[in-house]
């Protein structure tokens, strides 16, 4: 017989909301499990470790359409990767942009910082001056 895992106990166990358990089973990330005689859904240790996977992923930034194509490529064991590793090096790309971007904005932050009178009224503020332009 198999294990037989609550909703509840799925959020509890993956780290997940029970709203986005349920979003991810409408939008067909995760399948939709059978339901108990009390109508209750009634989720496999396969949901669970889907369900990681899925968080894993997001936790990475990897968009739901990725999440999608890479769940579809992990379920053909025998596939080639090469599918898998175009979509993971085109991930790294947007990272690797986004990572430049936040160090511009680092830097611009610790530029502005050094504007920083304290004490000063906010209509005298030079970060808010300083924000204000462009």
């Amino acid at each position: 017989m198999r294990q037989k895992i609550t909703i509840g106990d799925l959020s509890k166990s993956s780290g997940v909301k029970v709203v986005t358990i349920r979003y991810y089973e409408q939008a067909g990330l995760l399948p939709r499990p059978p339901r108990t005689e009390g109508n209750y859904r009634s989720y496999s240790p396969e949901h669970l470790q889907t369900l990681q996977f899925i968080r894993r992923l997001r936790d990475l930034g990897f968009t739901l359409e990725q999440v999608r194509d890479l769940l579809r490529l992990a379920s053909d064991r025998n596939r080639a990767c090469d599918d898998v590793d175009r979509l993971t090096c085109e991930h790294l790309l947007t990272v690797e942009a986004k990572i430049r971007d936040l160090q511009n904005l680092a830097s611009e932050l610790r530029r502005l910082s050094r504007f920083c009178q304290g004490g000063v009224q906010i209509a005298n503020c030079r970060i808010i001056e300083a924000l204000s332009r462009k």
